[in-house]
């Protein structure tokens, strides 16, 4: 069902804060003002969290555009009037669920407005479960199995291959690290001074490591800090997390005098996801969601200074 590319317009990655007016422009005209959905609803918590995508004409103006969640599900697919029914939504869909195979998913879901689960059916998305009402208009959940990269391949949009980005705020820092943690599964591995607190006590973070630990699919995330007393002064949050889900953290402290000197902090996941920084007392460093060499590489000297730590005896008045 795929078109040719088109010339009239392209589909491109979009950085929620650099291209939040060009987001709004069509997301506020498409749902709000002809849909009438109320504008609190239109905008959440996930969305600096999310993947976005916009398609935009030959003049540089956005004439659609979607995004994708850290739980894997598409959303806020719109297209201006204009634009419609001449492959816009297509694009903007394929993009979407070309960036799910790049990141090793296994499948994709979605709620279609029920005027468009034809459209999504065309593009192999089967209807799940019962139709619902959500913000007044009639809803039916999708899913749709990812087919894996052949080896070799080249997905149809290379502008949205995963690929190292820069850290350099702590926005950002906070950002990159709930995307990672929520994208992770069945295991999450930081280095850490002393847990950083800035980054750690964030809502986003925190909702984060909240929803990766009661996933139900028996995720750990393992923790290794040189401070281990520092998170206890600061009243870190996470504290308070793996007091209540004990089987879902795990902490140790690094004794060994050489892996004491290692000078860097990092975070990485099961699914590729590193968040690098190679001043560990900084926020700065480098970050990528599909990495699978680079955080394959890390979990091993992970692993190794993990067997060499002990467990963090200084938690044990908290049941952690």
């Amino acid at each position: 069902m795929n078109r040719p590319p088109s010339t009239e317009f392209r589909v491109e990655p979009a950085d929620y804060q650099t291209d939040f007016q060009d987001l709004r422009r069509v997301r506020e005209s498409v749902f709000v003002v002809e849909q009438n959905v109320p504008i609190e609803l239109e905008w959440d918590a996930l969305d600096p969290l999310c993947r976005h995508v916009l398609a935009r004409d030959n003049t540089n103006r956005a004439i659609g555009t979607g995004r994708l969640t850290p739980e894997g599900k598409i959303g806020r697919m719109a297209v201006l009037p204009e634009w419609r029914g001449k492959g816009v939504g297509e694009s903007l869909l394929q993009a979407l669920v070309d960036q799910t195979r790049t990141l090793g998913w296994k499948e994709v879901i979605l709620n279609a407005q029920a005027s468009a689960i034809d459209f999504y059916t065309r593009y192999g998305f089967e209807p799940v479960g019962a139709r619902f009402q959500e913000a007044g208009i009639e809803h039916q959940t999708m899913r749709r199995a990812i087919e894996p990269l052949e080896t070799g391949s080249e997905p149809l949009h290379p502008s949205l291959r995963p690929r190292f980005d820069t850290v350099e705020t702590l926005e950002q820092a906070i950002v990159t690290s709930a995307w990672l943690i929520a994208n992770g599964r069945r295991e999450i591995c930081l280095l850490s001074r002393d847990l950083d607190y800035p980054i750690c006590a964030n809502i986003s973070v925190l909702d984060a490591v909240r929803s990766y630990a009661t996933a139900g699919v028996g995720g750990v995330l393992r923790v290794l800090l040189f401070d281990p007393i520092a998170p206890q002064q600061q009243a870190n949050p996470w504290l308070e997390l793996a007091q209540r889900l004990p089987s879902a953290f795990a902490f140790r402290t690094i004794e060994e005098p050489t892996d004491r000197q290692y000078p860097s902090a990092f975070l990485i996941t099961d699914r590729g996801g590193v968040y690098f920084r190679s001043i560990g007392s900084r926020i700065e460093g480098e970050a990528c969601d599909g990495a699978p060499a680079r955080a394959r590489q890390l979990r091993e000297l992970f692993n190794r200074m993990w067997e060499g730590a002990r467990p963090c005896t200084e938690y044990r008045a908290l049941g952690i």
